[in-house]
């Protein structure tokens, strides 16, 4: 961690618009009129997890991050709909609103985590005038041995695979954790790299405590993916995205290398990178590296 990120008790501005008729949360870093800079998280994560990328840019760009639907401080679907294409059209409501708003600015930079690349990818391809930068980190999705597993198991047994999921998932009580500390150490066992005070940060801003203890603030169906879900994202998105892209991939994580599977070769213009010593949340496991090659592209 660098010191100027660590030593930075700066606290954005807590906003909210409305897309779909939700009631969505994003954090505004302040420095309006600075060029859009735009940091979108994964599945189960929250807005907050950016927090020390966004101190570390936020004197150069003006630094917004949204909570996705059913994540952090942003409202639950009241159906559960968490496609891929509703997350699209969150962060494109999100964008007009911030573009419309005064001293706007345009366009925008967007930095993608894991499903957060994806929706973001997604919204590069479909506005391609609109992006002047894009980073993907760990964010091209499934990897071609999913895709070919999924495939294999057929779109009928993955749909009763998924009808399964979600009932199940509904019909369970909430899990609860006593105390915040262990929801620290949860952080902590789910990645290692992770410092006490990275996971106490992610864990205190990811849980909400309850009459009956704590519990993650995501809706637990966020990550019960249809089948379909995916199909809108690969080469043909890629390939539209005019945007320079750099790719981010940690070694430990559990996804594949995009340049040695195939899956980078269908940008137009990309510089990928590969973090030693980091999993999927590479930002958090290589900080300061990460840190230099995105100042360096931006």
């Amino acid at each position: 961690m660098t010191a100027s990120a660590a030593n930075d008790d700066f606290e954005p501005a807590a906003r909210v618009h409305l897309s779909q008729g939700l009631r969505l949360n994003y954090f505004d870093w302040g420095n309006q009129g600075a060029p859009l800079l735009l940091l979108v998280h994964g599945i189960r994560d929250h807005a907050r997890s950016w927090d020390w990328v966004a101190r570390a840019l936020r004197h150069d760009w003006h630094v917004i991050a949204p909570d996705l639907r059913g994540h952090g401080d942003s409202a639950w679907s009241p159906d559960g709909g968490y496609l891929g294409s509703y997350h699209v059209l969150d962060i494109a409501d999100l964008v007009e609103t911030l573009v419309g708003e005064p001293g706007g600015q345009g366009p925008l930079t967007i930095i993608g985590h894991s499903f957060g690349g994806n929706v973001v990818a997604r919204y590069c391809a479909a506005y391609p005038d609109r992006v002047r930068k894009l980073v993907l980190v760990e964010g091209l999705g499934p990897s071609p041995n999913v895709q070919a597993e999924w495939a294999a198991l057929g779109p009928a047994a993955r749909t009763r695979d998924w009808i399964d999921k979600r009932r199940a998932t509904a019909a369970a009580p909430p899990r609860r954790m006593a105390t915040l500390a262990e929801a620290v150490q949860r952080m902590q066992a789910a990645n290692p790299h992770l410092s006490e005070a990275q996971a106490s940060h992610l864990a205190r801003h990811g849980a909400r405590r309850h009459a009956d203890g704590y519990g993650w603030k995501y809706d637990p169906l966020v990550s019960i993916f249809p089948p379909e879900d995916f199909s809108a994202l690969g080469p043909a998105v890629w390939q539209a995205i005019a945007a320079p892209a750099l790719l981010c991939y940690g070694t430990e994580s559990w996804t594949t290398d995009p340049e040695k599977d195939g899956r980078a070769s269908h940008f137009r213009d990309r510089r990928s990178l590969a973090f030693e010593m980091a999993g999927h949340w590479l930002h958090h496991d290589q900080f300061d590296a990460f840190m230099a090659a995105l100042r360096d592209f931006l």
